[in-house]
């Protein structure tokens, strides 16, 4: 077995508004290539209404999937096939966009006026760029829950782990998403296909992650040994990128760590990129923002 070496832990942004919503930007709308397939991923946190009641009003996507996981409120969604449908905590919303597909996604709090959710942007190759649009809405009692004897747990969202297979099937990047709980004080490995890129995002808790690696981030426990590897301290919000290894180590702190661990194989293609449209080249481009002018943009009916 080969530790994968923490490469680099991303403070998100400070929070932005995207389409009037206030959340938080893990990575996206930059360099992919460490990435590669996903492309952004986005957290909307938040206890106040106002800060989210707007939503995301309709707005167009083409060539990527967006992958949207609830844990607390709902979103209702609609587009412009006439699928709607409602997520709540726990629920998860694959969505192909392929050839291109208008929607809209509006947020509600829980009775006690939180929201909390992920989205995450994955890329799709040339091939299937113009693929027609498709859903696969998976509710929470569809996703296998794994507790390993020292109190881990683990919900299987896409691909295998632990002998359960998640749910969501198909999608290009073949990726491995879970959402992995740690309890107080355990350490614990993950093994992780070595060809596969692979990030945490922390979003409860805190821990540290093993790296054998010249240190990128700040150390934040003294280190004994010259030869020893350093450790880098994580918390709610934080994102690590991982570099090459087939597994990984976390310790969880004193309140436990809860992260999202996300593996996919890299497309290795040009990326051209304008807003939720993302294709290959600059002439894709304009040619699908012609085709929202013109009233051609949506090719599946």
């Amino acid at each position: 077995m080969s530790l994968r070496p923490v490469k680099q832990i991303i403070q998100p942004k400070p929070t932005i508004e995207g389409a009037g919503v206030k959340l938080q930007r893990a990575f996206g709308f930059g360099k992919t290539k460490e990435f590669d397939p996903f492309l952004l991923l986005d957290d909307f946190r938040n206890d106040n209404p106002n800060d989210y009641k707007a939503g995301f009003p309709w707005h167009p996507h083409r060539g990527i999937e967006t992958i949207t996981y609830v844990l607390a409120g709902s979103v209702e969604h609609g587009d412009s096939l006439g699928n709607k449908g409602k997520m709540s905590a726990g629920d998860v919303q694959w969505m192909t966009a392929g050839s291109g597909i208008l929607h809209q996604e509006m947020p509600k709090g829980d009775t006690r006026g939180r929201m909390h959710g992920f989205q995450l942007w994955a890329n799709l190759p040339a091939s299937l760029k113009m693929t027609d649009p498709r859903y696969q809405d998976i509710p929470a009692s569809a996703i296998p829950e794994v507790t390993d004897d020292d109190g881990t747990r683990v919900r299987v969202i896409c691909g295998e782990f632990w002998g359960k297979r998640g749910p969501v099937e198909g999608v290009a990047a073949d990726p491995n998403y879970l959402d992995v709980s740690v309890a107080p004080g355990q350490r614990k490995r993950l093994k992780i296909e070595t060809t596969r890129n692979a990030f945490a995002y922390v979003f409860a808790g805190s821990g540290t992650f093993r790296d054998s690696s010249n240190p990128r981030a700040v150390l934040t426990e003294r280190v004994e040994k010259p030869d020893a590897p350093p450790v880098y301290d994580v918390g709610n919000h934080s994102l690590v990128l991982f570099d090459r290894g087939d597994e990984i180590t976390v310790q969880a702190g004193d309140e436990g760590i809860r992260f999202l661990l996300v593996s996919g194989k890299p497309i290795e293609e040009p990326v051209a990129w304008y807003g939720p449209i993302v294709m290959n080249t600059q002439e894709q481009l304009r040619q699908a923002m012609a085709e929202l002018q013109t009233g051609d943009f949506i090719k599946h009916r």
